[in-house]
């Protein structure tokens, strides 16, 4: 029959000696001669990546209102104008260029449709 965990007792160690600790050498990683910092192009400020995505969003605003009349009868007008203000100022800086070739999609969609009717 098992024994019961009420029975359980730890084993003592402490009679034991410890066996003797051995280090081991590692030999140090080469330096390389150019850093990795100086070799990468400075990645471009927050005030400069922001500024960059507001022209591009101010460029496709201008471009749907230029569609004229019969694009604004239809409803990816609105959807694009949504995208362009309310979802565009909702997202983070990163998720920002996403929306804006979101709404870059359905503008071009827009002008294919408007030059047909």
């Amino acid at each position: 029959m098992p024994e019961s965990p009420r029975n359980w007792r730890p084993i003592a160690f402490a009679n034991r000696p410890a066996p003797p600790l051995k280090l081991i050498a590692v030999p140090r990683r080469p330096t390389p001669a150019i850093s990795a910092k100086a070799t990468t192009p400075a990645r471009a400020g927050f005030r400069q990546r922001y500024d960059t995505i507001e022209a591009h969003r101010a460029a496709l605003v201008a471009r749907l209102i230029s569609l004229g009349e019969a694009a604004q009868h239809h409803p990816g007008y609105r959807r694009a104008f949504t995208l362009l203000n309310a979802t565009f100022r909702r997202a983070k800086l990163t998720q920002r260029l996403a929306i804006l070739q979101a709404a870059a999609w359905l503008i071009d969609i827009l002008e294919k449709l408007t030059t047909l009717t």
